[in-house]
Parts: structure tokens; sequence; C-alpha cells
């Protein structure tokens, strides 16, 4: 077995947007992050804008170019608004640097110092699929509110209760799955910790292939998905069409109170997937008995499944921005450690049906 890249966890996913003032505001509003530190022109850096957005242990960044000469830029244009960075914290930021690379990771940022009045961080970073990077940051002590460069710049929020990554999913082209799947393997020193073919994930329409891979001790899972032969466009080439080629499909945020998260987050405005009545019709004969009322599971249109260490809650939004990319899941957690495998076929017909509302099916 490869010997693991040693990161300790994600320190924080950074997207690159268009507005990134309008952003941090909807991530505060919608999903009820408190914003903690902002770089701008304000802060002596010209090139960008970037707010650094806070619940529980998540942490985004939404930065937006200043002009056409900052690498955003290109990003935006080809992507639109997307995850561009999966940066992890590490302790030794060449040893991971030198282990990737050295195993064939291709450089975005060799290692070098961040510093300000408040310390110095480590960073470097490498390209994963498409135009998504994975950074390495070793912190110290550093005691400022983000990294070097940000200031203090609090907004406070009331939260949804969303209070982990637990985990991010890739979408990459036809027959590249495995590709993928290898590179977090060879590369990251990954273990393959589910996988899923056509089989199961499929509906009358479309089908795609998964497998989800796993970096030790938990410290961080991403699901590869690629499209499968359908009757119709899968949500993976609609996804790969509109963002302009491979990306990060989804991110799932952990909550300990789904019912409560969910009703929260509609009540601000934030967009999710229908789940018809008659999912519900079978849905107990297979999970089971749950410690949530079941009335109240219904009437919130959320998902559950099971494995043999327990069950799960789950619920994605809509697509947050107009292209169909970039979209959320909403999980809760009772023991068990899958993907809501038994929900996939319910799961993609409501894709389905938004596909075909916007004529993409």
């Amino acid at each position: 077995m490869t010997e693991p890249v040693p990161i300790k966890g994600v320190h924080h996913v950074e997207l690159a947007v268009g507005n990134a003032k309008q952003a941090a505001f909807y991530y505060r509003k919608a999903f009820g992050f408190r914003q903690t530190a902002y770089l701008g022109p304000e802060t002596g850096h010209r090139d960008r804008a970037s707010y650094v957005l806070e619940q529980g242990k998540i942490r985004f960044v939404v930065t937006a170019p200043m002009g056409p000469d900052h690498p955003f830029a290109e990003h935006q244009r080809k992507h639109a608004d997307g995850v561009v960075d999966v940066a992890f914290r590490v302790t030794d930021v060449d040893e991971a640097y030198g282990m990737a690379v050295s195993r064939g990771a291709e450089s975005a940022q060799e290692p070098h110092d961040h510093e300000d009045s408040r310390g110095v961080v480590r960073h470097a970073a490498i390209k994963t699929y498409g135009d998504t990077i994975h950074s390495f940051y070793a912190l110290g002590d550093y005691d400022g509110p983000h990294l070097p460069g940000y200031e203090p710049a609090v907004v406070e929020e009331e939260s949804a209760g969303l209070w982990r990554v637990d985990h991010i999913v890739g979408n990459v082209e036809d027959r590249k799955m495995d590709h993928w799947v290898d590179w977090y393997r060879d590369v990251m020193g990954f273990e393959k910790f589910l996988s899923f073919d056509d089989k199961d994930i499929s509906t009358e329409f479309t089908a795609l292939r998964s497998t989800v891979m796993s970096a030790p001790h938990a410290a961080f899972k991403t699901p590869i998905n690629e499209p499968a032969d359908g009757r119709r466009k899968s949500q993976i080439e609609e996804y790969i069409e509109f963002y302009g080629g491979p990306g990060v499909q989804h991110v799932a945020l952990i909550t300990d109170d789904i019912v409560k998260t969910v009703a929260d987050l509609r009540q601000r405005g934030v967009e999710f997937l229908f789940v018809p009545d008659s999912y519900y019709e079978t849905v107990w004969d297979r999970v089971g008995e749950i410690k949530e009322d079941r009335e109240e599971i219904r009437k919130s249109g959320i998902l559950v499944d099971h494995d043999d260490d327990g069950y799960l809650l789950q619920l994605f939004t809509k697509p947050i921005q107009d292209r169909p990319t970039l979209f959320y899941e909403i999980i809760q957690r009772r023991g068990a450690q899958g993907f809501g495998k038994g929900n996939f076929k319910a799961l993609f017909e409501s894709i389905e049906r938004e596909q075909e509302k916007r004529g993409n099916l």
C-alpha cells in the first residue's frame, strides 16, 4: 500500500466567484455562515477580493479576481462560479508536496512562505482533476484570522446547524474515473472506500459510475463520478458541458439535526430537490426504525438510507448558481458510513426532473 500523504483534514474550500461581496452575503444569509476575515485592495492586495466564511468547523473562502490578469479570471470565464481549491492542513508542507510530486502529481505552486505580523504559514499546491487544485498548508503557531494577508472582518450570522465537511464529490469525463481513482491511490495514498456501478446508480434514462476514495483515519473522503451509457444525457454530462470540464460537483455538509437545518435553510431561501410522497410508501420497510419523526421527515422531503452501522438522512439543494453545476448536500449520520445507495434512484429521478425543465435531459 502506498504511504499516505499526511493530511490532517480540510483546512478550507475556496470558490472562484464573479462577485465575492455578493457571494459572501449569500452564504451568510442563505446558509448561516458568519464572516470572519477579508483580503482585498483595502488590505494591500489589489488583484483579488476574498471573504472567509465559517460555520462550525467548515471554512469557505469566496474569491473574485479584480482584473483579467488574476488566474481566477480565466477560471471565471471558463467555469463561472465553482470550487477551485480543496485545501488540506498538514504538519510539513515540503514533505506532503514532495511525496505527491515524486509520485506524479503536477505542481500548481511550489513550497513557499506567506508572512505577516501574526506569523508565517507554509504553502504549496498540486493539480487534480480539471482546474481543481489541492493546497497544503502548515500553520505552525500562526494566530491570524485565516492566512497571512487577511484581516479580521467579522459579520455575525445565526448558524443553520452545519458544522463539518463530510465529503466532496468530483465529476470527471467518461472513462476517466479509474484514472483519478488510481491517482488518489498512487499519489495521495488514499484507499478505495466504496464503489458503485451503473446497476447501482441508474434510472430509466441515465446512469453513472462512482468510486469513493478515503484518506486514512477518514480525514477526507472524495467520491469520483463519471457518466455511464444511458438513453439520455446524464447529470454528469450536463455538469461537464456547463462547467466546461471536470470539477467539484457538490460539497456535503454535516448537521446534527437535519429536520431543523433544512427548515431553517428553506426559510432563508435555499431551494432543495423535490422528493415525491411515493418515495415514503416503501422507504420505511427498507430502512426500519429511526429516532426522527417519520411524518416530519416526509414533510421535509428528506431521504433516508441505512447500512450495517446505522442510518443516514440527506437532502440535496438545487444548483446554487444559474449554471447547473455546483450544489450542496445536507447530511446527518446516525452511525451509517455510506452515501445513500438506497436513495440513488429517487435522487437521480429528482435531478432528471430538473434537467428536463432546463431542456438538458
